[in-house]
């Protein structure tokens, strides 16, 4: 465990099973410092420690770090050789935390063309942490994209599989991540302003959020790891449905755009139930989970009806607030919900005595 102090993250954060990173920008960094490229990979190396350790902490379960491209053999023969090295240091750390918290190492990538000393310690390393099932750490060492999946259809033919057989669960068992609880990524991140992937896990990032990072590596710290974690936890996934687990992603606009929704939910289509109205309506209009926006209506149908029948302002009140303490819990906004339903509810009292549409309308365009 590590003496510096643990990041923690917001209740109710979705914290994405599995990150995928690719550690770009130690030589800028270096060149910018004026240092050597070994420099610069010695700085990224303790940095991808730091930031695999928090990801731990932050409850990831696995983490794939990109070490090393197929297209990477084109550097020179001694910065190959350096990052060789630190390959082997990784590995060497790596077993003195792997069986104390229960991390698994999975090499990703050929083993045909590294070194046959580094090649034994990755072996060995698979070997003595397969049965570990906390997390998973995925290290691509020459690997590219393009050739896992040349490499997946040729094992599939020499196993002599019918191409009837050939589907989407048997091609992935033959994956460089097959036999994980989660092969496929949910947050894949890069560092150093580079916006592609080029080509990383082609098949198991086809559902994955992008985040994009301008730092060099060295200079990715845990905390901007967790900011990154934040992000994602705010997005929809839809997974190409309707109904997959969603987070409401914060706009500015959202209390304007709350004061105006309460302006249309009074034109309830003839024969709808005003809960579904309501439950729909925020789904919809902020983009909400079905299990929040049920939580949500309620509170928010309570508030409405006693500021339409009794003039309960209280009260109203009351569930305003717990409503925008639901919804500040859901995106990690520091707002005080009491405050923002006190203003509310003062609208709520100012137009109380317009009896016309037509001032309700007047209303809405200047909220």
């Amino acid at each position: 465990m590590s003496d510096n102090p643990v990041i923690v993250l917001p209740r109710g954060t979705k914290i994405p099973d599995h990150i995928a990173l690719i550690p770009d920008g130690d030589r800028r960094w270096a060149r910018a410092k004026g240092f050597s490229p070994l420099e610069g990979h010695k700085a990224g190396y303790l940095a991808l420690k730091s930031l695999a350790r928090a990801s731990r902490e932050l409850g990831v379960h696995t983490l794939t770090l990109w070490g090393f491209s197929t297209e990477n053999w084109e550097r020179s023969s001694k910065e190959t050789e350096n990052i060789m090295n630190l390959a082997r240091k990784m590995i060497e750390d790596f077993m003195k935390e792997a069986m104390k918290e229960g991390v698994r190492f999975v090499h990703l990538g050929r083993k045909d063309r590294l070194p046959s000393d580094l090649v034994d310690m990755i072996n060995k390393t698979e070997e003595k942490s397969k049965n570990n099932t906390k997390h998973i750490l995925n290290v691509a060492l020459d690997y590219g994209g393009r050739d896992e999946i040349l490499r997946t259809v040729r094992k599939i033919i020499r196993d002599g599989v019918s191409p009837e057989k050939v589907d989407e669960e048997l091609f992935s068992s033959y994956l460089d991540t097959k036999d994980q609880p989660y092969p496929y990524v949910d947050l894949f991140i890069r560092t150093s302003g580079e916006q592609r992937t080029s080509g990383l896990m082609p098949w198991q990032m086809e559902y994955a959020e992008y985040y994009f990072e301008a730092d060099h590596l060295p200079d990715f710290t845990p905390e901007k790891l967790r900011e990154a974690i934040l992000d994602y936890s705010r997005r929809r996934r839809r997974f190409g449905g309707n109904d997959a687990e969603q987070h409401l992603t914060f706009d500015p606009k959202v209390v304007a755009r709350l004061e105006i929704a309460w302006w249309r939910l009074r034109k309830i289509p003839k024969g709808t139930r005003f809960q579904d109205y309501a439950l729909n309506h925020l789904r919809e209009q902020f983009g909400l989970s079905k299990k929040l926006a049920k939580e949500a209506a309620r509170y928010l149908i309570v508030a409405f009806l006693e500021q339409d029948n009794g003039r309960n302002w209280e009260k109203a009140k009351t569930n305003l607030k717990k409503f925008y303490a639901l919804l500040r819990d859901e995106v990690k906004l520091a707002f005080e919900p009491s405050i923002v339903a006190s203003m509310q509810v003062k609208f709520w009292e100012d137009m109380a005595g317009k009896e016309q549409v037509k001032a309700a309308s007047d209303a809405e365009e200047t909220a």
